[in-house]
């Protein structure tokens, strides 16, 4: 009986041919040359692997090797198949050598061929090709070029494919589609017209999708994952993790300040990352790139000590203080209020700028709240240490009105030194209504210091201290036991306040009287005595001899003595005459 022959008509069967012999050798024993035809041993090979090999059925295929990324698996050729382990839940974890599964042939990548656990036909005629549209089934083919409007595909019979369903990004990728066996849907198939429509993008979606959902289901809060980034956005950069994006956020990407995500990172740049937060509803991963640095706030306290004196760079102005990074990652503020001694700052850039080294003081460390308290005055040297020795009580001063309130008006004592001349304290002979009656800003002044407190940086000060007033020349003219009359302006209670003169006000006891002594009367009215009594009354304002003195009230005129002078408190004390 004459040997049968064979000519492998592709390089899949060929390949088959080649791994059935193998097989067979290897099953039986036997060598090539002892088996009779190419039939007998491609029967023997199929009856081993026990492989459906009907058009448009999926390989019974076997699990040999399961690797970092890949599962492999026998398919019956020569050569293997692999399907990434994403691809299976839980990233392939149950899965064991020697599981069968069912497969089918995508292409061929690297010396493998990569398989599909999505049942694809091989159509090679209009009846096969209208079963695969009628079951929804995907087929494969080859793609033979790129036209005006998508590309060509070899399904068993020519097809065109959209650009737009190719699932491509550009024309690039589309290129590169030539030559290389797809899987694809058929969307549109008219055999009157010899009309063929395919679709890549929807089975690239779905094994994306699924993907994705094997990858999303692996990861884990705390995991470390490596990734490519893919995009960069504002707010941070997408990364590709294999399958699926994550999200790392520009807070996340460096202990140092960023502000923006390309500062520091580029498309394409392969990054180790850990997984922040895993949303399982919204299918979202939030990645950290600082988190697997040392957190430069631990050991902050011991690093920063109040009272020390450091260096840092001002980063960031603002309207209430300046930010200034006194290490990667630390950043520390300096309020307004803590910028200078000699001025008050209302802008910080009117003292700093950015980029600009300064030296400053920490005042107050909170590692909690991540917070450091710095000043930049304290490094300049407090001009209030020392003023009580400048600038003793009761010692002259002269300088500058900087600025009027309403209750009265601050003097440049010394620079960065300022006192208070209250209202009361501007003159002494009248009633000031507003500090500009007397003083306006700019105007050099000299005053007395009355008192100061360090502690809460206050100087008292008075100009009418040092101005000469009619009560101090009223004080030096006149002596104890003089004699002065005066009017009565007022009278509160046994008190009684008389002028003196203008601006002059003395204080006099009221001192009731004892009640006078009845005389019996001796004869006939003394008319001329009346007489004298009225004009002396008229004159003095004294009462007759031996009469009660008349009470005192506000309007009258009267004879007074001094009692007492006190040129210290500038008091007059008087009593009637």
């Amino acid at each position: 009986m004459p040997e049968e022959t064979f000519e492998p008509t592709s390089p899949i069967v060929e390949e088959a041919a080649t791994a059935a012999t193998e097989s067979a050798t290897s099953a039986t024993g036997t060598s090539p040359e002892e088996i009779e035809s190419f039939g007998d041993a491609f029967a023997e090979f199929e009856r081993s692997n026990k492989r459906k090999a009907e058009d448009g059925k999926q390989i019974d295929a076997t699990v040999v090797t399961i690797d970092a990324e890949n599962v492999v698996l026998d398919i019956g050729f020569k050569t293997e198949g692999i399907l990434a382990r994403s691809t299976f839940p839980n990233n392939a974890e149950d899965v064991k050598v020697g599981d069968r599964m069912l497969v089918s042939v995508r292409g061929r990548s690297e010396g493998y061929y990569e398989l599909s656990r999505i049942r694809v036909a091989q159509p090679t005629d209009w009846t096969s090709l209208q079963q695969a549209f009628a079951e929804k089934t995907p087929v494969s083919g080859v793609v033979t070029g790129v036209v005006k409007g998508g590309i060509t595909v070899d399904v068993g019979v020519r097809a065109f494919m959209p650009a737009s369903r190719t699932g491509t990004r550009d024309a690039a990728e589309m290129e590169k589609l030539v030559g290389q066996t797809i899987t694809c849907n058929i969307i549109k198939l008219d055999t009157e017209e010899q009309d063929v429509v395919v679709d890549r993008r929807s089975i690239v979606e779905a094994e994306a999708k699924e993907h994705e959902a094997a990858r999303f289901a692996t990861l884990r809060e705390g995991d470390i994952v490596s990734g490519t980034v893919r995009s960069l956005a504002t707010y941070g950069a997408f990364v590709d993790l294999g399958g699926m994006d994550g999200l790392l956020h520009v807070s996340d990407i460096s202990w140092t300040r960023i502000n923006a995500p390309e500062d520091v990172l580029e498309v394409g740049q392969q990054l180790t990352l850990k997984i922040l937060k895993v949303d399982a509803d919204a299918k979202r991963v939030s990645l950290g790139l600082k988190q697997l640095e040392a957190e430069p706030w631990d050991g902050a306290a011991d690093r920063y000590i109040v009272g020390q004196r450091v260096t840092g760079t001002v980063t960031r102005l603002m309207d209430f203080g300046a930010f200034v990074e006194l290490e990667p990652g630390v950043e520390g503020m300096i309020h307004v209020s803590e910028m200078s001694w000699v001025k008050k700052v209302r802008k910080p850039e009117d003292i700093l700028k950015v980029g600009e080294q300064v030296e400053v003081a920490v005042l107050k460390v909170d590692v909690a709240e991540k917070r450091i308290s710095l000043g930049l005055k304290q490094t300049l040297g407090d001009p209030w240490s020392d003023v009580a020795l400048k600038f003793p009580v009761g010692s002259q001063i002269e300088g500058p009105v900087t600025q009027l309130m309403k209750f009265g008006a601050f003097v440049q004592v010394a620079e960065g030194i300022e006192g208070l001349v209250h209202i009361s304290e501007m003159v002494a002979d009248k009633r000031v209504n507003h500090p500009s009656d007397e003083v306006r800003i700019g105007q050099v002044v000299k005053a007395q210091v009355l008192a100061i407190d360090s502690e809460k940086r206050q100087i008292k000060l008075s100009m009418k201290q040092l101005l000469p007033t009619g009560l101090g020349e009223y004080l030096e003219e006149h002596k104890v036991g003089d004699a002065v009359s005066g009017r009565v302006v007022d009278v509160r209670g046994d008190v009684a306040f008389v002028e003196l003169g203008e601006g002059i006000v003395a204080t006099c006891k009221i001192v009731a009287a004892a009640p006078a002594e009845a005389k019996p009367a001796t004869g006939g009215l003394d008319l001329s005595a009346l007489t004298s009594m009225l004009n002396n009354k008229w004159k003095t304002g004294a009462a007759a001899p031996g009469s009660a003195p008349e009470p005192l009230s506000a309007g009258q005129i009267r004879s007074f003595k001094i009692k007492t002078l006190d040129l210290e408190a500038k008091k007059i004390e008087i009593e009637l005459a």
